[in-house]
């Protein structure tokens, strides 16, 4: 089940829940007992490495940080 971050407009408390995406953005009630708390949006990075573990740029790609790989940074 997904996780949602709100924050209390009444007291500035941060919190979390879990619940179905279909009730995200149902009234939320912070631990402190108001109900006047908004969803945050959420930040996901992904990250990883290529099969075998390398952190090396695929063949082709160009290797350098910043280049669109596609032969165009000459």
């Amino acid at each position: 089940m997904p996780r949602y971050d709100y924050r209390c407009r009444t007291c500035g408390a941060t919190f979390e829940l879990r619940r179905p995406m279909s009730q995200s953005d149902a009234p939320a009630m912070c631990p402190a007992g108001h109900g006047d708390a908004v969803k945050l949006m959420s930040m996901v990075a992904v990250t990883g490495t290529a099969s075998g573990g390398s952190s090396a740029a695929p063949a082709g790609s160009g290797g350098g940080g910043g280049c669109c790989g596609g032969g165009c940074c000459g």
